[in-house]
């Protein structure tokens, strides 16, 4: 009786030590180690997809192939190949390579059997730059704070991501967006392969700024993998209105007209190019400007998607930054008044300035200077789309949706002879022409460190106690929508869903004091140019 107790005994221990979560992990591909840092594993540099070089540039990408032995997952893959369009952005990746496609894991599960819910996070940067090795999106705070694993997944951009060509098309298996095929192979490797890291492939949440939010959107329309997530997040982009991608024949003709100035005639020729020669020649036109309704990724328009309700029908999270850019930015180096102003203004919106105007309270060329410009500018770049789509998806999913807007500034940045770029990089300039006050509220970008607890890796601003506290309620927000498929929790104030037929539906200011409002005078504005946009646009 002893003996058979015994034998129990060390067979529950063996069954609990086995389901341990180590250093080490075994999935279908292989074996791959990380490293432990206090409690959270970290998997670095982990293939989801075969390298897309050679016979397969431009090809969808591939499962893959597994191999033999323990694969080192301590540091970072290469970064996706890029130029540097929005400014330098630090990398943690020993290089740039067409042979990208790698995510990295933070989970902070204590056995593979946890079912912990994960995020996973898609970089912005225009679908031309950035990576998912970016100190600002490391999962380390999040997993160790709120108890779920985070993703960052690099996926190919510009020339090697966005590339559409009649040729290509005749190849059949890719017409372009290889960038958003990537990501949602990613998706899958995640929904397929998370369990053996503690993590539950039922409860995946997609989340991405700027360029990573246009994905967000593009991958929630797209036949591929929206069934595989539980819930959205965005912050600053959308794939709708105005920001709709084009069609399969405008995006071809792009690529027509660039191997016609780089005198290719066939696909093998390109393909034979190295990946340095490529982006040599690669002058800017691929990546959001060749985002398309390919027939493959994207079967449709993704507005008719929405419409019909036929976008993944999950919770959603989704806002912007209220000063993502100044109006100043559409100037043409004019000084920003109100006469200099006015004609782009009327070529954006298909109406007389003076009809726009006051729906920002801008009624002098002081105006424009302040958050009212930032707020003008910040609809004519990008807030105007997200909050269109936020309406849309309002309109026509069966669950929750929730609307915020992040207002808090940040601290203006102490590097000599540098300022930041659109993207979360610097530019140069001159100490004469740096910004001498702080922005009127959060600019583009600026929102990423705070939401995903990384101000300590940014040593270019002076973060201070209420930078900190910002971050806490921000990341707070994130941990309970990926944790629950909704906001609300402790700590944070109640947040109601957005309702399409409210006059005034919920919206939640994020800032030092974070708190919901009901703004009428807000939602008449993009009531009406919505209008003015849909109209410009028939």
């Amino acid at each position: 009786m002893k003996k058979t107790f015994l034998m129990l005994l060390l067979a529950l221990v063996g069954v609990s030590v086995k389901a341990q979560l180590g250093t080490i992990v075994s999935y279908k591909d292989g074996q791959v180690e990380g490293i432990d840092s206090s409690g959270v594993k970290i998997f670095r540099g982990v293939p989801f997809a075969q390298p897309p070089v050679g016979q397969l540039r431009w090809k969808a990408p591939q499962p893959v192939i597994p191999w033999k032995g323990v694969l080192n997952a301590k540091q970072f893959a290469p970064d996706p190949m890029q130029h540097n369009a929005y400014g330098d952005i630090v990398f943690n990746g020993p290089k740039q390579s067409e042979d990208c496609l790698y995510l990295n894991i933070w989970t902070p599960a204590k056995t593979k059997n946890d079912k912990l819910p994960v995020l996973i996070y898609f970089n912005g940067g225009g679908l031309v730059c950035g990576s998912g090795s970016e100190a600002r999106y490391q999962g380390l705070t999040l997993a160790r704070r709120g108890g779920i694993i985070v993703v960052t997944a690099n996926y190919r951009e510009g020339i090697f991501g966005f590339f559409s060509h009649p040729l290509l098309t005749q190849e059949g298996n890719c017409n372009g967006n290889q960038g958003w095929l990537d990501q949602a192979e990613a998706i899958k490797w995640v929904h397929q392969n998370i369990s053996a890291f503690g993590g539950d492939p039922n409860k995946i949440t997609i989340n991405g700024e700027s360029a990573g939010a246009q994905s967000v959107c593009a991958q929630t329309v797209s036949p591929i993998a929206k069934h595989l997530i539980a819930g959205y997040m965005c912050s600053s982009g959308s794939i709708v209105s105005n920001a709709t991608p084009v069609t399969l024949k405008e995006s071809e003709h792009l690529g027509e007209e660039w191997t016609r100035k780089n005198n290719l005639t066939s696909i093998e020729q390109m393909r034979a190019l190295s990946a340095q020669q490529l982006e040599q020649l690669n002058d800017g036109r691929f990546g959001e400007p060749t985002k398309c309704i390919d027939g493959i990724f994207l079967t449709e328009d993704p507005n008719i998607t929405i419409q019909k309700g036929k976008q993944a029908q999950v919770p959603a999270l989704l806002g912007h930054n209220n000063a993502e850019l100044t109006i100043s930015a559409f100037n043409g180096g004019k000084v920003p008044t109100l006469e200099n102003v006015a004609p782009f203004v009327q070529h954006y919106f298909g109406v007389d300035a003076s009809k726009v105007y006051p729906l920002y309270n801008i009624y002098s060329d002081a105006d424009l200077q302040g958050l009212a410009g930032y707020e003008l500018g910040g609809d004519c770049f990008i807030s105007y789309a997200t909050w269109k789509w936020t309406d849309m998806v309002a309109g026509s999913s069966k669950k929750s949706v929730y609307r915020y807007v992040y207002c808090h500034p940040r601290p203006n940045m102490i590097l000599k002879g540098k300022a930041p770029g659109l993207a979360g990089g610097t530019v140069d300039v001159k100490e004469e022409d740096k910004p001498k006050a702080i922005a009127p509220g959060a600019i583009h970008s600026a929102d990423i460190e705070y939401a995903m607890g990384n101000l300590s890796t940014n040593t270019s601003f002076p973060w201070s106690a209420k930078d900190y506290a910002v971050s806490e309620i921000f990341q707070q927000i994130y941990i309970n929508f990926v944790k629950y498929g909704n906001p609300n929790g402790l700590g944070v104030p109640t947040w109601q869903p957005y309702s399409k037929n409210d006059e005034a539906p919920a919206v939640m200011y994020i800032d030092l004091k974070t708190e919901q409002r009901k703004d009428k005078a807000v939602m008449h504005r993009y009531r009406t140019i919505d209008q003015y946009i849909l109209k410009k646009m028939k």
